[in-house]
């Protein structure tokens, strides 16, 4: 199968990604797309010779535009990492239950708009959680509403949100990849 990824950053989970996909052969990526002309992902996008797409807002408003690139793909499979825009309802209904995300925090807690990198470990030292980890999720209108698939935490008693960052961070390097790869064999049985 083929999955697509949204980036907006730097593209470290994207290409954590990308070298599992390779490693294990269990998905192909074929594509990255990204909203942000000054992302990492598209050096990581060049140097692993995935091809990329760079859209603007009203790219991304027009089902036409995004899906006609991801058809052209033949992506099977959507997966979100570090994509800050909420995804539009054609899109979701284009790959109903086939559009993965990974938040930083254990949802319900500390999801919605704006809840995205330090704002939420800040937020999550703020109300002196005790744990904290990654939430990796099916995709629909609404930010972090989707079916939860997979958490993981750890303890973070005491911590900052620089040292909760890096729990955080190096869970979702560990799990990330393997749960899409997990939730790829489900599609395909």
């Amino acid at each position: 199968m083929k999955v697509g990824i949204f980036a907006s950053g730097s593209g470290s989970n994207a290409l954590n990604i990308i070298q599992h996909a390779k490693k294990t052969n269990t998905f192909e990526v074929a594509c990255i797309l990204t909203n942000n002309p000054k992302a990492g992902v598209i050096q990581h996008a060049t140097n692993e010779e995935i091809p990329f797409f760079l859209f603007s807002k009203t790219d991304f408003t027009s089902p036409l535009i995004i899906l006609e690139y991801l058809q052209k793909q033949k992506v099977d499979v959507v997966i979100l990492a570090g994509f800050l825009w909420l995804i539009p309802t054609y899109l979701v209904q284009a790959f109903p239950n086939r559009i993965l995300n990974i938040h930083p925090a254990l949802l319900p807690k500390h999801g919605g708009k704006g809840m995205y990198g330090h704002f939420v470990h800040e937020a999550v030292v703020r109300d002196q959680d005790t744990e904290s980890g990654i939430t990796i999720h099916l995709v629909n209108e609404h930010y972090d509403d989707g079916a939860i698939i997979f958490q993981k935490s750890e303890s973070i008693f005491g911590m900052n949100a620089n040292e909760v960052e890096l729990v955080v961070r190096r869970l979702e390097i560990e799990h990330y990849p393997q749960v899409i790869s997990n939730f790829i064999q489900t599609l395909q049985k």
